[in-house]
């Protein structure tokens, strides 16, 4: 990269390279070829509003931009689909961890329909996604991983470690869980967030699905 020796930092420039190339204050830096204060400086200066840290580090974890993308269509599917997908992860979603978007569950028909929420509405890749599975100590895991991986049509390289746990006496749960509880997990803070807002607003009760969509996402449709 040629650096840039200079004493001034043009507005213009330096409004280009942090807010629309999302480049880093210590990459600027070594740009101008100036200290990382001097460009703290000239951000102040211009009254350039200065990135979070949570958003650095997101922008820093997503150099190419977000891993995903909110896919609108005025399709009955669409409609269908977004509305079940927030349902599901108003219900089975793990709403406690801020860093990725979390849901598990026993039914194979369930989590691949959450699948389908997020690959149809938010084009997330599969590739992307990784797999945990927890089961009891009875149950045996290259079975139940065959399983999941053939419903889901699962890599073996995106399974996490599987958790297993001791084995209690036989229940509904336990029938239901024959091959254990698959949790979809996608690391990303964005999308968690997104989710969250959508679900926030269904909680309130004021808004229909379609008034929800533009509400989130802008009139992206």
């Amino acid at each position: 990269m040629q650096k840039i020796s200079s004493t001034k930092i043009n507005e213009k420039d330096l409004r280009k390279l942090y807010l629309e190339r999302k480049l880093s204050v210590s990459t600027i830096s070594q740009k101008y070829d100036c200290s990382q204060n001097k460009i703290n400086y000239w951000l102040k200066k211009y009254q350039i509003d200065k990135r979070s840290i949570a958003d650095a580090l997101y922008l820093s974890n997503n150099p190419d931009g977000d891993p995903f993308k909110f896919k609108f269509s005025n399709e009955k599917y669409f409609w269908f689909l977004y509305g079940l997908g927030l349902g599901l992860y108003w219900g089975e979603g793990n709403k406690m961890n801020k860093n990725s978007v979390r849901l598990g569950n026993s039914d194979p028909t369930l989590v691949a329909y959450f699948l389908k929420f997020l690959n149809d509405i938010y084009c997330v890749k599969k590739s992307k996604l990784r797999f945990g599975l927890q089961i009891f100590s009875d149950i045996n895991s290259m079975e139940a991983k065959s399983f999941w991986s053939n419903k889901l049509n699962i890599k073996p390289h995106q399974f996490l470690k599987v958790t297993i746990s001791k084995s209690v006496s036989m229940g509904t749960y336990r029938k239901r869980s024959k091959y254990g509880v698959m949790t979809i997990y996608f690391s990303n803070t964005k999308l968690r967030d997104i989710i969250m807002a959508a679900i926030c607003e269904l909680q309130k009760g004021e808004a229909n699905v379609a008034q929800l969509v533009e509400h989130v996402h802008g009139k992206s449709q």
